[in-house]
């Protein structure tokens, strides 16, 4: 298992546009992706989950990934946020 914190720089935070990303990313992974904001978690790989959340901008998310392909998934959702979402695939 794999865990990171991650700040939500974008000006919607993780709604919308940026979510879809996150989201189709997440897909693209075997391993199991969950993402907590405060008190909620949400399964990184259903938009309705991840739009429930509700983070914000500025917005400080923990990311739990456990699987085969975690370490890749870690990596590529990590730099996904740190480019502010605009690594568009």
């Amino acid at each position: 298992m794999q865990q990171a914190k991650l700040v939500i720089t974008n000006e919607v935070g993780l709604h919308a546009r940026p979510a879809t990303l996150f989201v189709r990313t997440s897909n693209q992974f075997e391993s199991e992706i969950h993402v907590k904001y405060g008190t909620k978690e949400a399964n990184a790989k259903s938009i309705l989950q991840v739009l429930s959340l509700g983070v914000e901008k500025d917005g400080e998310i923990d990311l739990i990934i456990d699987g085969p392909d975690e370490a890749q998934a870690i990596s590529e959702l990590s730099s996904l946020v740190q480019a502010d979402f605009s690594d568009l695939h």
